[in-house]
């Protein structure tokens, strides 16, 4: 059966959006590809940096106008630099911008049903947020432990959502009929581990990857682009190659995404709704 086939048979799709920094930017460059081909997400789910990206897709923002906003403000430089005794830097700026672009501080403003992962610090337990107040929500989200400030919202202490949650499929899973996760944190074997910032990152990276194989397991599709291993969680100057690399390996992966698709099920589905 070709891809044509195919098309006509596309249920209603939700994506999940994983943390990872800079290389979230990929994210972008999956959406991009996926729309190509008439595949666009009527759900979201998002931890960190897939929280912010679903957060603006939401929104109603196309992948192009997604990336634009990653190079015209210069993502990078939006956060605040200071040493307070818990943590590095603050998402101020990131929260100013996201009010700025997006306007009404508030998940029922979206287009898109958006659901957004954080971890509570005094429950010790994830949250899944989709409702009330969105901006502080992303933050919390992306709030990278130690590295970030973190936000205190009505008494609690919430850091990023990665941290037990970094591929939120399962708070989708019952809302779409086709679930696809982007994981954008490839973990394979590192050659060389160097310095105190690389060996930081890969022990985040591998402490959470557990945490996704749990979430992958219940997405129908996958993707998880292997080159963005080769960015860090701060590359974000290098934006318009991470973008790149989602979209180039949800090219390699679109027939197969079709044709993992169980066309039965489909169909079932169809006749229910």
């Amino acid at each position: 059966m070709n891809l044509t086939t195919y098309k006509k048979e596309i249920p209603k799709f939700g994506i999940a959006l994983s943390g990872g920094g800079a290389r979230g930017i990929a994210h972008i460059g999956v959406l991009e590809a996926l729309e190509k081909y008439g595949i666009k997400p009527g759900v979201v789910s998002g931890t960190s940096m897939g929280a912010i990206v679903g957060a603006f897709y939401a929104a109603g923002y196309p992948p192009n106008d997604l990336l634009k906003i990653m190079l015209e403000r210069k993502f990078h430089r939006m956060v605040n630099w200071h040493m307070p005794f818990s943590g590095l830097i603050d998402m101020r700026k990131v929260k100013a911008a996201m009010r700025e672009i997006i306007g009404e501080d508030d998940f029922s403003s979206l287009e898109i049903p958006f659901y957004c992962a954080v971890t509570n610090l005094n429950s010790g337990l994830e949250e899944i947020k989709s409702e009330g107040e969105l901006f502080q929500w992303v933050v919390a989200s992306s709030s990278i432990p130690v590295v970030f400030e973190p936000p205190v919202i009505n008494g609690q202490t919430y850091v990023d959502g990665g941290l037990l949650n970094n591929l939120p499929a399962e708070a989708i899973r019952d809302k779409c009929q086709v679930l696809i996760g982007v994981h954008v944190n490839h973990n394979g074997p590192e050659e060389k581990i160097k310095g105190l910032k690389t060996i930081a990152e890969r022990a985040f990276r591998l402490g959470i990857s557990q945490n996704v194989e749990t979430s992958k397991q219940i997405c129908d599709f996958v993707i998880e682009p292997p080159e963005a291993r080769n960015y860090s969680t701060f590359a974000f100057g290098k934006a318009e190659e991470i973008y790149q690399v989602g979209y180039d390996e949800t090219e390699k992966q679109i027939l197969r995404l079709f044709e993992s698709i169980n066309l039965e099920r489909v169909m079932e589905l169809k006749k229910n709704s």
